[in-house]
């Protein structure tokens, strides 16, 4: 009998540690015998690389809902090509960023209407919602100086003002509270191991 696919998102402000998380969650369900796929958003399949580029990486202004629905475009076409094939042969797929960012970038980030971008990612991925999703959070300031650390050119998000990264922070803790079964929010200052087992808990739950 297939084993059943578990869908794990993970979501938090640049910085946060995500790419980390992903990396030892892979591993470990790798460990256990689990087919894994890891993806991202944007960028988790060939058109999604080409909207990547545009939304982080263009030079010059990109309207903010055209960003929206250059993030939605992307969403459609991942989750229809890549994420449910995953889960229907019983994969794990972790997935850097879904919805939630979109809600909390291009919605709190940017000051759009959040309700309106999060119905546009619904309607694009025709419903389709994580089985788990991990929220890193960390403050700005302390994300900022893991960017500076990095020493890395900042994207066109990265770049933005502490204020925007505080809205966004704020929208992430907000979507959260308002789905406790889905998320779980670990604070990202702990130790990369400890946060790791925290992770490793719920996703066990999860699995049944």
């Amino acid at each position: 009998m297939t084993e059943r696919g578990l869908w794990i998102t993970i979501e938090g402000g640049d910085g946060a540690g995500k790419t980390t998380q992903a990396t030892l969650l892979e591993e470990w369900l790798r460990s256990t015998g689990r087919t894994v796929v890891r993806t991202r958003e944007p960028g988790g399949t060939e058109v999604g690389v080409l909207i990547r580029d545009i939304v982080l990486h263009h030079r010059g202004d990109v309207a903010p809902r055209a960003e929206a629905l250059l993030y939605a475009a992307d969403r459609a076409h991942h989750v229809a090509t890549l994420v449910r094939p995953a889960l229907a042969r019983g994969d794990v797929v972790i997935q850097d960023r879904y919805l939630d960012s979109s809600v909390a970038y291009q919605g709190a980030g940017r000051v759009l209407d959040a309700s309106e971008i999060r119905d546009l990612s619904l309607w694009a991925a025709e419903g389709a919602l994580p089985d788990l999703t991990v929220l890193l959070d960390l403050d700005p300031a302390s994300a900022r100086a893991r960017l500076d650390a990095d020493d890395k050119p900042f994207d066109r998000l990265e770049a933005e003002k502490d204020e925007f990264h505080a809205r966004v922070r704020q929208a992430f803790l907000s979507l959260a509270a308002a789905e406790p079964d889905r998320f779980v929010v670990l604070d990202a200052t702990r130790p990369p191991a400890e946060l790791a087992a925290a992770v490793r808990e719920r996703v066990t739950a999860a699995l049944g």
